[in-house]
């Protein structure tokens, strides 16, 4: 069995939800305390081991790869003025992985996007992670896929359950019970509604492909909106190839909305040594 050392990062969509503010700035760039959201994404896979990735983008998303080039003029400022813990981590950005970018022409779905980085994966399994969920967690949550493919082999994706009311915003997962906590996929099911939906196992944002999933990508035939969905290839590769389904450890964060990006903010700087006391004491002080 080959070793996942590649990684995958869709950051290509519109943003809709943040309009205005991603008119002209991405959205995996919106700061999630003070970090933006993609870079918590590019730290959990080199915190796994994976340090090749492919971060897919559109053609308005240049300030993405700037965050994570170097800056010398910005280092010699930082220099010259002794702030010594920001220029750690500025030169830090450069280290975290080796990185590669390729456009999406199009906005044509999720499976487009990872279909999109085909040429750059090649003929090797790896891991696919959305920065619009952040994992907090012992082990990183895509290192807990990781464990379950050593284990096992085949596919991987990330699941958590939801209320049934909540089907219709999920990919659902057909499965049938392997260990506690881990299911064999059986089939997947996009945003059914509650009574149709296979389970109360919802799909978030994780996910370790073998190279098999590009050729179903490759077949899925686009929805009404031209969108290649990504629950329609994986439905595609589950009926040729084990596929797991692994109870996501740890607390999510769904960052993809502006209420979702302000709970986490909170909730992330309240586990700050440096912040905590501060915002509990302003917190107290609201008046709600």
């Amino acid at each position: 069995m080959k070793p996942v050392r590649r990684g995958v990062i869709p950051a290509a969509g519109w943003g809709t939800r943040f309009l205005p503010v991603t008119k002209a700035i991405p959205k995996e760039m919106l700061p999630v305390v003070d970090r933006p959201m993609v870079q918590y994404a590019v730290e959990e896979a080199a915190q796994a081991g994976i340090q090749h990735l492919t971060i897919v983008t559109s053609r308005v998303k240049e300030s993405l790869a700037a965050h994570f080039d170097r800056a010398p003029e910005l280092e010699r400022f930082l220099e010259a003025h002794r702030e010594t813990p920001a220029l750690k981590g500025v030169r830090r950005l450069a280290t975290l992985a080796d990185l590669a970018y390729v456009t999406q022409q199009e906005q044509l779905g999720l499976g487009h996007a990872v279909l999109t980085a085909r040429n750059s994966v090649g003929n090797e399994p790896f891991a696919v992670l959305l920065p619009d969920d952040i994992v907090a967690s012992d082990t990183p949550a895509i290192g807990q896929l990781l464990q379950v493919y050593h284990q096992y082999g085949g596919s991987v994706v990330a699941v958590e359950e939801i209320p049934p009311e909540a089907s219709r915003s999920y990919g659902v997962v057909d499965v049938e019970p392997v260990a506690e906590g881990l299911y064999r996929v059986k089939g997947l099911v996009e945003k059914p509604k509650p009574e149709e939906a296979p389970s109360r196992l919802g799909v978030v944002g994780r996910y370790v492909f073998t190279p098999g999933i590009f050729e179903a990508l490759a077949e899925v035939r686009p929805g009404a909106l031209g969108e290649i969905q990504l629950t329609d290839g994986m439905h595609l590769l589950a009926q040729r190839e084990p596929m797991y389904a692994w109870v996501l450890q740890g607390k999510r964060y769904d960052v993809g909305t502006p209420l979702g990006l302000l709970k986490a903010s909170v909730e992330l700087a309240l586990q700050r040594e440096d912040l905590a006391p501060a915002l509990r004491q302003w917190l107290k002080g609201l008046a709600l």
